[in-house]
């Protein structure tokens, strides 16, 4: 199932002004529940490219579809969420 874009609309409010700690993913959990959502350490996503960056951390789509996870920049396509924080 595609991430709509009021989906993506209540991702980036979420995200927007968010510590990425673990209440954010909680957070993200609440406004879109058919995705997963994770949190994980910037070190661990620096050879991948964020979907999209805010002033607190990077958001990462994942897909899931195929037996290996893989990141995705395409939305039609994710199955969860990384958060990952700058600092």
């Amino acid at each position: 199932m595609p991430i709509a874009t009021e989906q993506l609309e209540a991702i980036d409010a979420t995200l927007a002004t968010a510590a990425a700690d673990h209440a954010a993913v909680s957070a993200l959990r609440q406004v879109a529940p058919s995705l997963t959502a994770i949190r994980c350490d910037k070190a661990d996503m620096q050879d991948e490219t964020p979907f999209r960056t805010y002033e607190n951390c990077d958001l990462f789509l994942i897909d899931a579809r195929e037996h290996c996870v893989k990141i995705t920049a395409d939305p039609s396509i994710a199955t969860g969420l990384v958060v990952a924080p700058k600092r």
